[in-house]
């Protein structure tokens, strides 16, 4: 598709002789269409040309040469030159693409690169809560939308099944074992089994030591802790796999942290070489002070047993060497900041080219809370994701009843609905804000949510059915679409690949939720204000056509969000 920033760059390149990549990455879209579709502003060349914006801004504007079949006009406004496409132009473009389907944004931006996302990695033996949704969720959009931009990506669930917890898991079996259900009810008795034996551990610290020991015999593959850990991780999968087919996830791989125990000598003995191991109250340590971080990274514990850290070394060691990754994102909470500040220092030290070191990255998101502050498995106050959701379809199951009780298919629309309420609420804010979780937010049914995306892609559906079909594009007469309610569409459309690059520059899923809210408002502004059935053919097969444009790209970013679009509602 033409590349209209690229268009506008070369022009003011032309007159500058400033490199046009520098200029491209100056253009902006301005919030009100009445200063133009782009908008370049000057005072970012005000330093390097030593003159003031609107003196750079009229010299630009007397020395470039437009071409009227792309750019209208450019005019000026204070430090800025606004510029106006050729409506033609765009509508042209804009309508081209959508009629070739599926591959509308450009598949060859990720060509020939790797991409691994670590994401959700629930703790085995431990409820699937709602603060991993955003882990889940926010990990499974980017995995999406990288892929949708031609990128080859890796999703991993690297799953929380090894570490201390374990050796309380075991101790607690060792002791009460016979008076849970655990086949019948996993989760539940496992949770009940921790939290009994974590408080005793807060009372005997020998009972906390008999703990750590039994995640040593782990290690050293003691056949009662190996069959015990076995059972807790297999029985853990089958309950989690059910929240993952409700949400729709899946993932390339499963390897948890387990999965590196026979790996960490390595990364432990590359270490050593390094003389940078050094021994700090019976542990060893590797330390950051001169690299700012005043916290040594642990690499093993007193008692020799490794740490969290070891088994992300070794996790990095292995997915350079396996996925040859040019970018690995870590999707956790921001609790977890100084973690990988840690092991991204320390994995510089494993002889690794710059090229995967440079390429770890933290995508950090901020906690899910509840009114009374943070959930906690040792404590028991956490909300089940798998109740939340069932309650979520249940709600909107309710509103459907009341709204159209005569709707075919009313549990699988609710289940769409309801699922897309809960995703959507997660996605359409800053990953990095916390989020107080309260019914009432999340399955709030108007506004600017899930359901009110999924109402304008029914209704698209609907006007397209009134009308009997949607015309060849080669019917269509683009004239008849230069009105200001139709071209705001046809921009937004024309970004959608765009917004989707800006997604993946800053790992922000949030900026595609707001576009989809931004088209889905720009629809109903065109629906009220255009008579689309109407009596004029030409007019009629015009607004059809826009109108299947925008159920088109409202169905596609809402599946890359991982939000499924029900035909009615």
């Amino acid at each position: 598709m033409l590349d209209l920033k690229e268009e506008i760059a070369k022009t003011i390149a032309k007159a500058t002789d400033i490199k046009q990549e520098e200029l491209k990455s100056y253009i902006e879209m301005p919030k009100d269409t009445k200063n133009g579709d782009y908008a370049f502003p000057c005072f970012r060349l005000a330093k390097e040309l030593k003159k003031a914006p609107p003196v750079i801004a009229n010299e630009i504007k007397e020395k470039i040469e437009i071409d009227p079949e792309i750019i209208e006009k450019v005019e000026i406004a204070g430090g800025y030159l606004n510029f106006y496409i050729n409506k033609q132009v765009i509508t042209k473009e804009v309508l081209e693409k959508v009629e070739q389907g599926i591959g509308y944004g450009n598949l060859e931006i990720g060509k020939d690169k790797n991409i691994v996302i670590d994401y959700s990695a629930p703790n085995i033996a431990k409820p699937f809560h709602i603060g991993h949704l955003r882990s889940t969720v926010i990990g499974g959009a980017l995995y999406n939308i990288y892929k949708y931009l031609g990128y080859n990506v890796t999703g991993i669930n690297h799953l929380g099944d090894y570490g201390t917890q374990f050796g309380k898991l075991i101790e607690g079996y060792k002791k009460w074992g016979e008076e849970y259900d655990i086949d019948a009810r996993p989760i539940e008795e496992l949770t009940k089994i921790y939290i009994r034996i974590n408080n005793l551990c807060k009372e005997d610290e020998s009972v906390l030591e008999e703990c750590r020991n039994n995640f040593k015999k782990l290690e050293d593959k003691d056949p009662y802790c190996v069959e015990l850990w076995e059972k807790f991780r297999k029985v853990s999968l089958q309950e989690f796999q059910k929240v993952y087919d409700l949400l729709g996830s899946k993932f390339d791989s499963w390897n948890g942290e387990a999965f590196y125990a026979d790996k960490m000598q390595e990364v432990i003995d590359i270490l050593e070489k390094t003389g940078k191991v050094v021994e700090s109250q019976g542990a060893r340590i590797v330390d950051l002070e001169d690299k700012g971080i005043n916290t040594p990274c642990i690499i093993e514990k007193t008692n020799g047993s490794t740490t969290y850290a070891t088994r992300d070394l070794a996790a990095i060691l292995y997915r350079a060497r396996t996925y040859d990754f040019d970018k690995a994102l870590y999707v956790t909470s921001y609790e977890q900041v100084l973690h990988f500040k840690q092991i991204f220092e320390v994995a510089k030290l494993l002889g690794l080219d710059e090229k995967y070191t440079n390429g770890l990255k933290h995508v950090s998101f901020g906690m899910v809370l509840l009114p009374t502050g943070k959930m906690s498995t040792r404590e028991g106050n956490i909300v089940k994701l798998e109740d939340l959701l069932s309650e979520a379809v249940q709600r909107a199951e309710k509103v459907i009843e009341e709204k159209n009780p005569e709707l075919e298919d009313k549990e699988e629309v609710a289940k769409k609905v309801g699922i897309g309420a809960v995703i959507f609420n997660d996605l359409a804010n800053n990953r990095v804000k916390d989020e107080i979780f309260e019914w009432d937010a999340i399955l709030n049914f108007q506004g600017e949510t899930g359901p009110y995306i999924q109402y304008t892609y029914v209704r698209t559906k609907s006007v397209i059915k009134k009308a009997g079909k949607v015309p060849e594009l080669k019917e269509v007469n683009l004239e008849r679409l230069q009105d200001e309610y139709s071209q705001n569409i046809i921009k937004l459309i024309y970004n959608f690949e765009d917004i989707l690059v800006q997604v993946t520059n800053k790992e922000e899923p949030s900026i595609l939720s707001r576009y989809l809210i931004d088209l889905a408002k720009a629809f109903s502004s065109f629906y009220n204000e255009n008579k689309i059935i109407c009596e004029d053919k030409e007019l009629q097969d015009a607004r059809i056509y826009l109108t299947y444009s925008v159920g088109q790209i409202l169905k596609m970013g809402a599946e890359l969000l991982g939000i499924e679009m029900p035909n009615k509602m």
